[in-house]
C-alpha cells in the first residue's frame, strides 16, 4: 500500500498518526472525519485507536446518509478501498467500545448491539419509535357512520379502476397514522383527495367542526406540486359538496409548517409542549424526510391527528442522514403496528416509462435493457461514446425557447419552457456531472446566438433556489427564469408554492444555474422530458435507487445516456443506509 502523501489534497489530515492515518491515506474516512475522532478521543483522554476509528468510521457513515455505523458490516461496506487495511476484531472492537469514556453519560456515543450512533440520532430514532409505538397503540379512530364510509368509498373510488386506491383510503381512515405507498401515478394524491373528503364527511355527521387540514411536503416545488394535485382531483373528480367540506387549504413546506426559530435551525416553534392545531397533517415525498425533520414532526403532531406519509420508498432517501419511508413500511408493517396502503399499478406513464420503471424496481436487467433498446416512442437509449451531438440536438431547442421568451418578457412562456425537458445527472462535478454540462450548454448558446454571456444574470439563464429563503418566500427546490423587462432591467421570476415571485437579482444568493440538476435535487419535481446521463462504474452514487429516481421524473418521455455496463452495474447496487429504526419496529428494542 502507498505511503506517498499529497500535502495539498483537502481529503487528507496530515497531521493524523497511525490507524487513522492509515485509513485516511486509503481514501476510506476524508480529513473532516479524522478531525472529528481526533477531537472527541483527547476530550475525553480515550487512548485506544481502535475508539478512534469507530469515531471517524461513524462520522463517514453519517456523511454519506446513514444513522449510524454497523461494526458488523462496516469492513464488507467498504470493500475494495479497505482490502488491506489492518481492521480491528470485531468482538475486541466491541469491547474497546464499551470499556471506553466516549460512551459513558453524558456521552456522545451509543453503541446498541454492532450499531454505533452519535448520541443525537440514537436519541431521534428512539423518539421516533416510541411516538410511532405510541401512536399506534391509541385506540382506532371512531368511524360516526359506517354505511356513509362505505357509500362514500364507492361514491369517491367508483367501479374497477379505483380498486386500490378504495381499498387504500379505507385502511387508512381506520388509523391515526398511515404510511401510502406508490410509485408515480399510481393515484396516491387521487386517494389522499377523496381520503380527506370521506374524514370531513365523517366530521359532519359526527357534528364535529371541518377539519383543519395541514398539506406539507420537504421542499417549495414538492409542496406546491401535491397543492396543485390535491385541487386539480376535487375540481375534477369531487363534488360541490365534498370540496365544500374540505374549505380552502394551502402546502406548505415542513419548515414553514412547523414554524422556524431564528436561533435554531433543527429545532421549530411547534412541539412537544406547543403541538400543531391540525387534525389532519398530510406530507408528501415522505422519501425525503430526514430523520431529525421526522423527529421533529412527530412530536410537534397532537396524538388526536390523522398523520398521512405518502411517499415512494423505491426513489432516493433525503440527502440528510436516514431512509425514514423505507423503515417505516418494513418497520411498521412487519411490526404489526398499521396495516400496509399500498398503491402498485401506474396510470401516468406511457407503457414504455412504465414498463421500464417496473423493471428497474424489479431488478430484471435484462427487461430493463429490453425497454431501452425497444426503439419506441417514450424511451431512447444513447449508447454512443461521444453523445455531446446528440444531447446538443435534444436539449438546444426548449434552451432557446426559454431565452427567446425570456428576452420577449414572456415569464409564463419561460417557465413552460423550463418544465418541458430537464438534464440530470448523478454528480455535481466531473465529466458528467452538473456544472460541466452547465457550461457546455452555455456554451451552446454562445455559438448559436454569439451572446458571450458574460454577465452571471444573462437573459434566460434558469435557476434552482438551493436553500430555503424565509424573508423572500422561496424555498429550497423553486425554479425560475431571468427576465428582461420592457425597460431593459432584468428580472428574475420563481415559481414558488407562494405562487409566482418576482425578484431584483442582486436580492437572490443560493442559487444555481439549472441547464442541468442532479438527480437527488430532482426529486419532488417532474418535467415532460427527461434525460439521464449515466456515470461511468466507478461512480459511488450509482445505485438502483438513483437510476429509479432519475427516469420516473419524466411525464412523457426520458432518454438515458449511458452503455449497458452502467445500467447493469446501477441495478446490482443499492443505496443501503445503517438505521435501526427499522428493527426498533419490529422487535421493540429500545435500550
Amino acid at each position: 500500500m502507498s505511503t506517498a502523501v499529497d500535502e495539498f489534497d483537502s481529503t487528507l489530515a496530515l497531521a493524523a498518526t497511525g490507524v487513522l492515518r492509515d485509513f485516511n491515506t486509503a481514501g476510506v474516512i476524508l480529513a473532516a472525519d479524522v478531525h472529528v475522532a481526533t477531537r472527541l478521543t483527547t476530550m475525553l483522554e480515550e487512548t485506544d485507536e481502535r475508539v478512534a476509528l469507530a469515531c471517524a468510521l461513524v462520522a463517514r457513515a453519517v456523511r454519506a446518509g446513514s444513522i449510524c455505523l454497523d461494526l458488523a458490516e462496516v469492513r464488507d461496506e467498504v470493500g475494495e478501498d479497505g482490502a488491506e487495511l489492518d481492521w480491528p476484531v470485531l468482538d475486541e472492537w466491541l469491547t474497546a467500545l464499551r470499556a471506553s469514556p466516549l460512551l459513558a453519560a453524558p456521552y456522545p456515543l451509543h453503541l446498541e448491539d454492532t450499531r454505533l450512533y452519535f448520541d443525537r440520532y440514537w436519541r431521534e430514532e428512539e423518539q421516533v419509535e416510541q411516538d410511532l409505538r405510541r401512536r399506534a397503540g391509541r385506540p382506532a379512530p371512531v368511524i360516526a357512520n359506517e354505511a356513509v364510509l362505505q357509500a362514500g368509498l364507492g361514491r369517491l373510488f367508483p367501479g374497477s379502476s379505483y380498486v386500490e386506491q378504495r381499498a387504500a383510503a379505507q385502511t387508512a381512515a381506520r388509523q391515526w397514522t398511515t404510511v401510502l405507498t406508490g410509485g408515480p401515478g399510481t393515484g396516491k394524491t387521487t386517494t389522499v383527495a377523496g381520503l380527506l373528503a370521506l374524514l370531513a364527511e365523517q366530521a359532519e355527521i359526527a357534528g364535529d367542526r371541518s377539519p383543519w387540514i395541514a398539506l406539507t411536503a420537504p421542499t417549495g416545488k414538492a409542496a406546491a406540486r401535491l397543492e396543485e394535485a390535491v385541487r386539480r382531483e376535487m375540481s375534477g373528480r369531487l363534488s360541490a359538496e365534498d370540496t365544500a367540506r374540505l374549505g380552502d387549504f394551502h402546502a406548505r413546506t415542513l419548515h414553514m409548517l412547523l414554524g422556524r426559530r431564528p436561533d435554531s435551525s433543527s429545532r421549530f416553534r411547534h412541539d412537544r409542549d406547543n403541538r400543531l392545531p391540525h387534525d389532519i397533517v398530510v406530507v408528501d415525498e415522505t422519501s425525503m424526510v430526514s430523520l431529525t425533520m421526522m423527529a421533529r414532526l412527530l412530536e410537534a403532531v397532537r396524538p388526536g391527528a390523522r398523520l398521512i406519509l405518502v411517499g415512494d420508498p423505491d426513489q432516493l432517501a433525503s440527502i440528510e442522514a436516514g431512509a425514514v419511508l423505507a423503515d417505516l413500511v418494513d418497520g411498521l408493517v412487519a411490526g404489526g403496528h398499521i396495516a400496509a396502503a399500498e398503491l402498485r399499478t401506474s396510470h401516468r406513464f406511457g407503457s414504455e416509462i412504465g414498463a421500464l420503471a417496473l423493471a428497474v424496481r424489479e431488478d430484471r436487467p435484462d427487461n430493463v435493457l429490453a425497454v431501452l433498446r425497444g426503439g419506441g416512442d417514450r424511451v431512447h437509449f444513447v449508447e454512443d461514446d461521444d453523445p455531446r451531438e446528440t444531447l446538443r440536438s435534444a436539449l438546444l431547442p426548449d434552451v432557446l425557447a426559454i431565452r427567446d421568451a425570456a428576452e420577449a418578457g414572456d415569464a409564463d412562456a419561460a417557465l413552460a419552457a423550463l418544465d418541458r425537458h430537464r438534464l440530470l445527472c448523478a454528480h455535481r462535478e466531473g465529466p458528467w456531472g452538473v456544472q460541466h454540462w452547465n457550461r457546455t450548454v452555455e456554451r451552446w448558446i454562445t455559438e448559436e446566438t454569439e451572446d458571450p454571456l458574460w454577465d452571471t444574470w444573462y437573459v434566460g439563464r434558469p435557476v434552482l433556489v438551493t436553500a430555503n429563503d424565509y424573508a423572500l418566500g422561496i424555498y429550497n427546490g423553486d425554479v425560475g427564469v431571468t427576465i428582461r423587462r420592457p425597460d431593459g432591467s432584468l428580472r428574475v421570476c420563481i415559481d414558488s408554492s407562494r405562487g409566482r415571485l418576482d425578484f431584483a437579482p442582486s436580492r437572490l444568493g443560493n442559487i444555481e444555474t439549472l441547464h442541468a440538476m442532479t438527480i437527488h435535487k430532482a426529486q419532488g419535481s417532474q418535467a415532460a422530458e427527461v434525460t439521464v446521463l449515466m456515470p461511468n462504474e466507478e461512480s459511488r452514487l450509482l445505485t438502483r435507487e438513483l437510476f429509479y429516481t432519475a427516469i420516473t421524473r419524466a411525464e412523457n418521455r426520458v432518454r438515458v445516456v449511458g452503455d449497458e455496463q452502467s445500467v447493469r452495474l446501477a441495478l446490482s447496487r443499492r443505496a443501503l443506509r445503517a438505521t435501526g429504526l427499522r428493527q426498533r419496529l419490529v422487535d421493540g428494542s429500545a435500550d
